[in-house]
């Protein structure tokens, strides 16, 4: 039972993780990033689908993104989605077959905003990985009550999923601070 808890807690953190990561490569840098556009949600027929779904995204260079729909009649809907995308900045041009995405290069006080939503982003993602602790904490702790478990076996799970998280927790700051450090270089 212990280890069922642990595993099933370990699984959940690296899933954590990842999204942490994910949503890090979401936000913009210097460079132009395919995946910056990839969950931006286009109104394709009345339903809201991921612009990675509706094109490819290509980046041919630095600052400069190709968007090739497979349907050309969604052209309208996704150069608005990407008009309309805060905090992007981006002007996209549609040329009747492809949209291109033009990056404006980044002040210095926007980089710090964006460092600023990086290490928001970061908090939220500890926050999630300290709370599958605490889960995990409470059904060690049901496990003790119902008679399961004995108190070093239940003491040394505590120390297990703590030791897990501080993995998982470290983790995240690592990737905190390669994105920060990929923001702040000009």
């Amino acid at each position: 039972m212990i280890d069922e808890i642990l595993k099933t807690a370990t699984d959940k953190m690296s899933k954590a993780v990842e999204s942490a990561k994910e949503d890090f490569a979401t936000v913009r840098t210097g460079r132009a990033n395919p995946q910056m556009f990839q969950k931006i949600m286009v109104d394709y027929y009345g339903t809201g689908t991921p612009l990675a779904q509706l094109g490819s995204i290509q980046n041919p260079e630095a600052r400069t993104i190709v968007i090739t729909p497979y349907d050309k009649g969604a052209l309208a809907s996704i150069e608005k989605a990407v008009r309309d995308v805060p905090n992007l900045g981006a002007t996209p041009n549609n040329d009747g077959t492809i949209i291109r995405v033009t990056l404006p290069d980044l002040t210095e006080e926007r980089r710090k905003e964006y460092v600023k939503l990086v290490k928001t982003k970061a908090e939220d993602h500890r926050v999630s990985v300290r709370n599958i602790r605490r889960k995990g904490n409470e059904e060690l702790d049901a496990l003790k009550k119902d008679g399961h478990v004995g108190d070093d076996e239940l003491a040394r799970a505590q120390k297990e999923l703590d030791a897990l998280t501080k993995t998982y927790v470290d983790a995240i700051d690592d990737a905190l601070k390669r994105k920060e450090a990929e923001l702040l270089e000009v």
